[in-house]
């Protein structure tokens, strides 16, 4: 075997390249810190996140725990109140077919109610009471009344025409009179 023996050029060629590698790594080394630094943190983001996990999960199951409680009490709770169910099922299905036709209407009630017409409304039916009170004891009688009321003022109508009559042939009347339908006319009365 024989030995090579390289030029000074490619020695000086080949330590130019050693030196620039060197350069390279040593311009590489704060570059791996801040790599390490930065890997560093995100171990401990990461520890973090798996404590926060395992508290989720810890909360996740105390939760289940809750909802198969709940579920257990519904169950029973079912299961005693299906025989009342089961009795007003008849009663909801026969007034399934009125509700259907008042949903339209009580949509829109719902929509187009303001609370101070609710508050009246109330007040309203509060009252009924009385009204009905006053209805059958003031309005219902003088109605009934009214009936025999006609006759008497049909006959008062006709005094009055007479009235009207003799006074137009008082003297000086005319004039009054024609006065009178002016101011009215100036009112806008007819």
């Amino acid at each position: 075997m024989s030995l090579v023996i390289p030029a000074p050029q490619a020695v000086v060629t080949f330590a130019g390249r050693v030196r620039a590698a060197v350069v390279e790594v040593l311009d590489a080394v704060p570059r791996l810190t801040g790599l390490l630094d930065a890997v560093e943190t995100i171990l401990v983001d990461v520890a973090g996140l798996l404590d926060r996990i395992e508290a989720t999960r810890i909360a996740a199951d105390g939760v289940v725990a809750r909802v198969d409680e709940t579920r257990r009490n519904a169950d029973l709770l079912l299961g005693s109140a299906t025989p009342m169910l089961d009795a007003l099922r008849p009663l909801l299905e026969s007034f399934t077919p009125s509700l259907e036709k008042l949903q339209p209407t009580l949509e829109r009630l719902a929509e187009t109610t303001d609370p101070h017409e609710v508050d009246a409304m109330i007040k309203l039916v509060d009252q009924l009471p009385t009204i009905v009170d006053e209805l059958e004891k003031q309005v219902i009688p003088m109605l009934e009344s009214l009936g025999t009321v006609a006759p008497d003022l049909h006959d008062l109508l006709g005094v009055s025409k007479e009235l009207n009559e003799m006074l137009a042939r008082l003297p000086g009347m005319k004039r009054v009179k024609r006065r009178v339908d002016e101011e009215q006319a100036i009112r806008g009365i007819h």
